[in-house]
Order: structure tokens, then sequence, then C-alpha cells
């Protein structure tokens, strides 16, 4: 029994005419007829009435018929199977990350992936976190490194990397050097230095200005940390940073923390719960649950 005769069998039974089915396979219409009779002859019954005008099954033919499209299907299956693993050796993925973040735990896990899949081709971008979440959901990307400040939204899910305060830095000559720590409500009226809309610093600061009953005075926006830190350090306003970030810039900035209320952000790589649609996607997924899990 071989593959051609069950698609045979199958054209035919659908089509209900050998002519319409050799059209359909693209087979002179006697190869199919001489192929239909010998699976009939391997079986050791007749599939087709063929004694009206129509040809019609027989009670043996429509027993048979669902195997024979069951058979057809698995085969498609492993074609498909081999196709996917194709398109991996040869795919690509998209990988987004915040603007002007260093992640070493993203680019290690990029490293390795690449050494697992080095035909694979891996594009990187940047953006604001907003825009990155949309483009996972949208399946622009394929993985993103985002920085969130409140749960992730429905269908994406996420590995936290970095989990640190927020805190506000100012030229160590500025009135609130004096202090090591303030309440929010302290820089009601200053220069607020912070990142732009869209980024998970900025979202927390707003929500807990708004619940403080302010807005925030924004005097300086940028996509980087460092540019604010270095903004600050000349006296421009009050830098609203990630802890680490101060902390590396100590020599220039004087540091507070916010204790009231606590200004808190997570940098975590994220990807879409249903999964990518390609292979190489699917594997790059695969790759970093493995990774952040070890």
């Amino acid at each position: 029994m071989e593959l051609r005769q069950l698609e045979y069998f199958v054209a035919v039974a659908e089509e209900a005419s050998f002519t319409r089915a050799a059209d359909r396979v693209h087979v002179a219409q006697p190869g199919v007829s001489a192929q239909i009779r010998q699976l009939e002859r391997e079986l050791g019954e007749d599939l087709f009435d063929r004694s009206g005008r129509a040809v019609r099954l027989t009670e043996v033919g429509a027993a048979v018929l669902p195997y024979a499209r069951a058979a057809l299907e698995a085969v498609a299956g492993a074609r498909l199977a081999v196709d996917e693993l194709a398109g991996l050796v040869r795919g690509h993925v998209a990988v987004g990350m915040v603007t002007a973040c260093s992640s070493v735990t993203l680019f290690d896990l990029l490293a390795g992936f690449n050494q697992r899949h080095p035909a694979v081709e891996i594009t990187l971008s940047e953006a604001n976190s907003d825009c990155l979440i949309q483009a996972l959901r949208d399946g622009g990307l394929d993985l993103a490194l985002v920085g969130l400040a409140t749960a992730p939204p429905p269908g994406i899910e996420t590995r936290v990397i970095v989990d640190e305060s927020f805190v506000a830095a100012v030229h160590p000559d500025d009135p609130l050097a004096a202090n090591t720590s303030i309440v929010l409500e302290a820089i009601r009226e200053r220069d607020i230095i912070s990142l732009p809309r869209g980024t998970g610093l900025r979202s927390c600061l707003d929500a807990a200005c708004g619940a403080t009953g302010f807005q925030p005075r924004i005097a300086f926006e940028a996509s980087s940390p460092d540019v604010l830190a270095q903004l600050a350090a000349r006296g421009l306003g009050v830098a609203i940073l990630p802890e680490s970030v101060a902390r590396a810039h100590s020599t220039e900035l004087h540091t507070l923390a916010i204790t009231r209320p606590c200004l808190r952000g997570r940098i975590e790589l994220a990807w879409r719960t249903d999964g990518p649609t390609s292979p190489a996607g699917r594997a790059l997924i695969g790759h970093a649950r493995r990774t952040l899990t070890a």
C-alpha cells in the first residue's frame, strides 16, 4: 500500500469521479484507475461501485475512507514538523529592550541562544516599555526587556530580572542634600528630571504623585537614566532614578530615599502567553524560560 494510492482513493471518493479525481491530483485518468485497482487487489475487496454513471463507495470503501484520510493527515503533520525545524534553522527572532538599558542577563541569554541556533537571525531594538509591550501583543516582537511598576497586562508573561527602589538624587549643594530621605510631598514644588512617559519609572512616579495629590513638575526628560543623573549633577533639578544608577553616580550626586510612598520598579523579561508563531520564536522563549529558571 502506497501513499499515492491512498491519495488517489480519497480524491475519487470525494469527487465521485475518476476523471475529476485525475484532474485534482494532476495525473492521467488511466494512471489513477490503475493505482486504485492495485489497491483493491492488495485489500482483496472492491472499494468503488463502478456500475452506475457516478462512482460510489462500496461498504468496504466507506469503511476504509476515514483511515486513508487519517494516514494522509499524519503524513502532512510529519511534513509540517520538518518544515518547522527547517524554518528554525533559517529563522528570525525580534527582541526589544528598554532604551539605554544595559542588561547582562539579556545579552548572556541571547549569546546562549545564538550558540544553540547559530543560523537564526536576531534583531535587537530599543523603545519605551509601553511600545515594547504593545509590540509583543501585536506579534512584532518575540521577547522584550521592559520596565514595569505594576503587574504585566493580560496576555503577557514575565520573569523579573531586577527589582529595586527609585530614589531622588540632587546636587550635593541642593537644600535637600541635608537629608538622607524625603517624602514625595517634599518635591511638589521642585523641578523634576525624569524618564519620559511610557517608561516604568515615569508611570510609577506619575501614579505616586497623583495619589499624593499633585502632578510632578517635569523640567527635563531624557531616555537614559545616566543622562538624568548628569542633569541632576549640574543642579538642574531633582532626578528620579533607579537606586543602582544613583549609586553609580555617588561621587556627583546626593541620594535620598523616598519613604512615603515608596517608589519601586522592576526590569522584566516578557513574552506573549500564547507564544510566538514562528519556530525560532518558540525556541527563543523556551531558551529564556530554561535560562531564567536555572
